[in-house]
Formats: structure tokens, sequence, C-alpha cells
């Protein structure tokens, strides 16, 4: 199983990015893949994730609104489309899998956050 992650970079606040996610050698009808990310100094923080089955979306409080994610399953590619970026969002960004019975909770296990595979993060950074 391999997860890449791509896409970061730095960016303006108020700027976009978009995030993919790569996944191959994976049972996508499994597991649904989530976002988490790392600033320095703090702990992991879970932002997002996508169900394989139905496509339902979760997304963390502090980027409801203003992050999107989404699947290609042809591609087994899941996208983070990051709008209205702020230097709070700044972070390394990793792709991890996500197993069904957690998805409803799995943006706000914080610390806790669990996954059985996950790929070499991407930074993002927001600054002016």
């Amino acid at each position: 199983v391999q997860l890449q992650a791509f896409g970061g970079g730095l960016v303006q606040p108020g700027g976009f990015l978009r995030l993919s996610c790569a996944a191959s050698g994976l049972n996508v009808d499994y597991y649904g893949i989530g976002w988490f990310r790392q600033a320095p100094g703090k702990q992991r923080e879970g932002v997002s994730c996508i169900s394989s089955r139905d496509g339902s979306t979760y997304y963390a409080d502090s980027v409801e609104g203003r992050f999107t994610i989404s699947r290609d399953n042809a591609k087994n590619t899941v996208y983070l489309q990051m709008n209205s970026l702020k230097p709070e969002d700044t972070a390394v960004y990793y792709c991890a899998t996500v197993r069904p019975r957690l998805l409803r909770v799995w943006v706000h296990l914080g610390a806790n956050i669990e996954y059985d595979y996950w790929g070499q993060g991407t930074q993002v950074t927001v600054s002016s």
C-alpha cells in the first residue's frame, strides 16, 4: 500500500491550494481516505475525510466552509481543495486511510487519530 501526497507550497493569506493524494495497492472499496496535519509543536489534527462507499464527507470545525474534500475513484486519488487559507493552516499535511467505523469521528480524535496507512507529508505554508 502506498499513499503519495503532493501539492503543498507557500501561499499568501486568503489564497488557495489543492492537495492530491494518490493511492495504490489499496482496497479502495473498504477504506475511506482522510487528511490530517501537524504543525511544529502541536499535536496532529484531523482535517477532513471521505467515505469510499457513499462519498460522505466530514470536516474539522476549523476548516468547515473553506476546505473541500473529493475523490476520483477511477484515478484512486483524493483531493483537498483549500480556500481562504489562514496562517494557522500552516502545517505538514498527510493523507491516510480511515476505517469505515471511524469516519464520523475521525476528524475529532485529535492526538488519538488512527490510520493503518499514511503517506509522506506535504508542507503548506500560509504567510505574507
